[in-house]
């Protein structure tokens, strides 16, 4: 399921009562589209004397870019609300997910069957929901090494950049050759554009159908 804000509202409600003895305040709760987090709580700090900052103002976010089973969600509200906790009593932990967080998750799951985790991983469908899949012109290099594997680097299509990422990558003994292409296939929107000098390996059937219909530049930098 997606988020919707009485869902969210009701899970906080719920799970205070039954995990946290009803002692979390209300808090302000919105929906998000963040790619990189499921959940968030944000605060503000305010300075004090001779002391650890105060933390005040928390909100709750929960992003509704994944489709989420039900338990799994209310897993990311419970463990948004052990930040809240440990923030709100003014905790020292060793980290983000310190040793305070551990204890705190260990015990509600223990307690209650959850499956609460450090951290939101997405599975490979989840992943996949998140690319663009607009239409875009894309200058993919296409890089081959003397090794036999073979990969891609999505390029900037402006600027000095890809020029320079062609002539730094020819110089290499590893490399074999280099091509560039432009495409519109949406395949490519999920790499990173960049002159970095990086290279995202690929099998050269996968690289082959991805690269199906490109044009190949003649005048190669």
């Amino acid at each position: 399921m997606t988020a919707t804000l009485p869902f969210v509202s009701d899970c906080f409600e719920r799970f205070n009562k039954l995990c946290f003895d009803g002692a979390l305040p209300p808090i302000p709760i919105s929906l998000g589209r963040s790619k990189s987090t499921l959940g968030q709580i944000r605060y503000r700090k305010v300075p004090r004397a001779f002391r650890q900052p105060a933390l005040t103002d928390f909100r709750m976010i929960i992003s509704t870019r994944f489709d989420l089973p039900e338990e799994e969600l209310e897993d990311v509200i419970i463990h948004e609300m052990i930040h809240y906790y440990i923030g709100w009593k003014n905790l020292r932990d060793t980290s983000t997910h310190g040793k305070v967080f551990r204890e705190m998750m260990e015990g509600i799951n223990s307690r209650f069957g959850r499956h609460i985790t450090v951290s939101h991983h997405l599975t490979a469908a989840q992943r996949e929901e998140l690319i663009d899949r607009r239409e875009k012109t894309h200058l993919v290099a296409a890089v081959d090494f003397a090794d036999g594997r073979t990969g891609i680097k999505v390029l900037p299509l402006t600027g000095p950049s890809a020029k320079r990422y062609v002539r730094t990558v020819r110089r290499s003994p590893d490399v074999s050759g280099i091509r560039l292409y432009i495409t519109r296939s949406t395949y490519f929107n999920r790499f990173p554009v960049s002159g970095a000098f990086r290279v995202h390996f690929l099998s050269p059937a996968e690289r082959s159908i991805a690269l199906e219909g490109s044009e190949e530049l003649k005048n190669q930098p």
